[in-house]
């Protein structure tokens, strides 16, 4: 029989990783566009998963970001906002694809 309690602290680590899970999403569908030879729509969401890390962690609390908080707040903001931004910058600027002559 499963208590009140227990399932409360189920339903607590599942939120608590929502927001990991969710970006992980967005990646994983990055790659799978990539996979599929979409190079910068696969390349844009990867970046973009990357930016909405740094925005999720910068607005929410330390117990609901999971995975996401690694380090101190600001560093976890400017690396995953800087490698975003980056990764977004890269994928407009792509032309083709590595079969394209």
């Amino acid at each position: 029989m499963i208590t009140v309690t227990g399932r409360r602290r189920w339903t607590e680590e599942i939120g608590r990783h929502a927001p990991f899970v969710l970006v992980l999403a967005i990646a994983a569908a990055g790659i799978l566009l990539i996979f599929l030879y979409h190079w910068r729509i696969g390349s844009g969401l990867i970046g973009g998963s990357l930016l909405f890390a740094a925005a999720l962690r910068l607005l929410l609390p330390e117990k609901q970001l999971g995975l996401i908080a690694l380090r101190r707040r600001f560093t976890d903001v400017l690396l995953y906002g800087g490698f975003g931004v980056l990764i977004v910058l890269v994928a407009a600027t792509i032309t083709g694809g590595p079969f394209d002559h």
